[in-house]
């Protein structure tokens, strides 16, 4: 027989109210939409995206689905602001444990190619908004050039940390070197999703190599 005490009970937490049950359960029926919306404008684009594309891919009625946006520009919204989300977690977030200075930097772009990559089959959320807004105004454009410009300065901020370490050259455009950075990216996805390049990756990672040398700070 054991001599160790038994353990104690645990009590259950209360049952949640009926509006906070009711409440939680919308929560996670939109968090499943918004899944499968994004999904969907991988694959046709985020002005692809309907109410009625959504639901059809979801099994709900349309008006269950509006019922949780009340508009299809709402939606649109939604899918970038979860794109951004997961984005931020997978690249960002993952990048902010190593070292700051070349370390993160370095992170940070492994991230995203490892993201870029996974995308050439399904494409990104932030390429074909862009092409697809490029020229027009309104809220779903407002949304998506935030969420790039969020990225950018995120980037930027990165490199000026890498020459706040002295490890890249003081005096060069931080802004710069984050456009090129920026590019390798781009290139990236065109090579491989649109030219079926098997190069690409290797290619993107030896740009990124090129950068690095060319603003390394002189020891």
């Amino acid at each position: 027989m054991s001599d160790r005490s038994p353990s104690p009970a645990v009590e259950s937490p209360p049952a949640p109210e009926p509006g906070k049950r009711v409440l939680i359960k919308g929560q996670q029926t939109k968090a499943v939409i918004i899944d499968a919306a994004l999904g969907l404008a991988s694959q046709i684009g985020l002005e692809g995206l309907s109410i009625g594309a959504v639901a059809e891919v979801t099994g709900m009625s349309k008006s269950g689905v509006f019922a949780h946006f009340g508009s299809r520009e709402e939606l649109q919204i939604s899918v970038i602001r979860e794109y951004h989300d997961r984005f931020e977690a997978e690249v960002f977030y993952a990048a902010m444990q190593k070292p700051r200075g070349l370390q993160r930097l370095q992170a940070l772009f492994d991230n995203w190619m490892v993201q870029t990559s996974a995308e050439i089959d399904s494409g990104c959320i932030y390429i074909s908004g862009a092409v697809e807004f490029d020229d027009r105004t309104g809220p779903v454009r407002d949304a998506l050039a935030r969420s790039v410009a969020t990225w950018q300065t995120a980037l930027r901020r990165a490199v000026e940390l890498t020459q706040a370490e002295g490890q890249l050259i003081r005096e060069a455009d931080a802004h710069q070197i984050a456009f090129e950075i920026h590019g390798l990216i781009l290139a990236l996805h065109y090579e491989a999703r649109f030219l079926r390049n098997p190069n690409a990756t290797e290619r993107a990672r030896r740009g990124f190599s090129h950068i690095l040398d060319r603003y390394a700070a002189q020891v």
